[in-house]
C-alpha cells in the first residue's frame, strides 16, 4: 500500500506538508510518495532523520493555484504536482491521494482523473465537524453538489455510511436527512422523496434532522445538497470561531477574568484542540475510483499526517470496493422489481 502526496512544490510547497510526511513514516511506518519540484523536496527532507526507504519525491514542474480554473488547471497542467498525484492513483501505482491544494480542482481531477465508480451519479464531499458529544459528525455532500437528485442523496448515505463505518471507526452509523423539520412530510420535494427512498435500505436511518440539533450529535451522518452541506458547514466553523473568540476577549477583559483564565487555561487548549481540523485530517471524495482526501488548505504537520492515516484507513477497509458491491446490490435489486 502506498499514499501519494499533492507536495505542490516551489515557493508553493508548505513545511507543514514534508513535517507530516515524515511524521506518518515514523508513527505508521507506511510507503509514502509525494510530488512536486524535487530539488526543494530533497533539500526539506534532509533535515530530518527517517527511514528513506520509506519515501519515493516525483519531480513535477507545474503547480495548481487557487486561482486557476479548476477543470482548465487539472486538463492543461498535466505535470503539475495535483495531476500527477492523480494519475498514480488512477494508475494503480498509489491507493490514495492527500492535497491541501484547490478544492474545486481536486474535485475535477477526482471525477477526470481518477474516474468516478461505474454506477455512481455524482460524487460527494464528506467533511467532518466536531459535536458536543467530543465525537465528529459527518456532511455528505459538504459542496461539491449545488443541485441533486434523490438518486444523489441515497447514493451519498450510502456512501458517507461504508466510509464512517471502515474509515471513522462507527459501528452502526445514524443518518439523517436535514431538512426545516423533523417531521417526515417536511421539506421540499427532493427531502421527502429522499426520505421515503432511505427508508427502503438497509442503514440506520433516523429521520430529519434541524441544523440546530447538528452540534448536538443527535446523528452522525447528515445527508444533504452540497449547497445546503457547505452553508452548514461554514456556519459551524464560523460559530466555533466566534465563540472562542469572545470567550477569550471576556477573560482578558478585566483583572478577575484574567486569573479566571489561568486556572483553565489547560482545559480552554483541550476545547480549542478539540475544535481544530487538524484533528480530523481532511474531507474524503466519495464515489470516484480510488481514495481522494482533501486536507484543509491551512493544514499543518499534525493535519497532514492525520490526513495520511485517513488514507491509510481508506485503503485497508476497502472502501471503494464496498461502494461497488452497494452498486451491484441495488442494479440487482432494480432488476428483480422489473421482473
Amino acid at each position: 500500500m502506498r499514499i501519494v502526496i499533492d507536495g505542490m512544490g516551489g515557493d508553493n510547497a508548505p513545511k507543514s506538508n514534508v513535517e507530516g510526511v515524515v511524521n506518518a513514516i515514523k508513527e505508521y511506518n507506511v510507503d509514502l510518495i509525494i510530488t512536486g519540484d524535487k530539488e526543494i523536496l530533497e533539500k526539506e527532507f534532509a533535515n530530518y532523520e527517517f527511514d528513506r526507504s520509506k519515501l519515493e519525491i516525483v519531480h513535477t514542474t507545474e503547480v495548481v493555484k487557487n486561482e486557476d480554473k479548476p477543470v482548465k488547471a487539472i486538463r492543461s497542467k498535466k505535470d503539475s504536482s495535483m495531476v500527477v498525484a492523480l494519475r498514480l492513483v488512477k494508475e494503480g501505482k498509489a491507493d490514495a491521494i492527500i492535497s491541501a491544494g484547490s478544492t474545486g480542482a481536486l474535485l475535477a481531477g477526482g471525477l477526470f482523473v481518477v474516474g468516478r465508480i461505474k454506477g455512481i451519479d455524482r460524487p460527494c464531499l464528506c467533511p467532518t465537524i466536531p459535536n458536543a458529544k467530543r465525537g465528529m459528525t459527518l456532511i455528505a455532500d459538504g459542496g461539491a453538489n449545488v443541485d441533486c437528485k434523490t438518486r444523489n442523496l441515497v447514493e451519498f448515505a450510502a456512501m458517507s455510511n461504508i466510509y464512517a463505518k471502515k474509515v471513522l471507526d462507527m459501528e452502526n452509523p445514524r443518518l439523517a436527512l436535514a431538512n426545516v423539520g423533523i417531521e417526515e412530510g417536511k421539506g421540499n420535494d427532493l427531502v421527502k422523496k429522499s426520505y421515503e427512498e432511505l427508508k427502503k435500505l438497509d442503514l440506520n436511518f433516523i429521520g430529519n434532522v434541524e441544523a440546530r440539533d447538528v452540534i448536538n450529535a443527535y446523528t452522525d451522518i447528515i445527508v444533504c445538497d452540497g449547497f445546503t452541506g457547505n452553508i452548514l458547514l461554514k456556519s459551524c466553523e464560523g460559530v466555533a470561531m466566534s465563540v472562542m473568540k469572545l470567550i477569550k476577549e471576556t477573560l482578558l477583559s478585566s483583572t478577575k477574568g484574567k486569573l479566571g483564565a489561568m486556572l483553565i487555561k489547560d482545559d480552554l487548549k483541550k476545547l480549542k484542540s478539540f475544535m481544530d481540523y487538524a484533528e480530523y485530517g481532511g474531507a474524503p471524495l466519495l464515489g470516484v475510483n480510488g481514495g481522494v482526501i482533501k486536507a484543509h488548505g491551512s493544514s499543518d504537520s499534525r493535519a497532514i499526517k492525520n490526513a495520511i492515516n485517513q488514507g491509510i484507513k481508506f485503503a485497508k477497509g476497502n472502501v471503494v470496493e464496498d461502494i461497488k458491491e452497494f452498486i451491484k446490490t441495488i442494479e440487482e435489486q432494480q432488476g428483480k422489481d422489473e421482473e
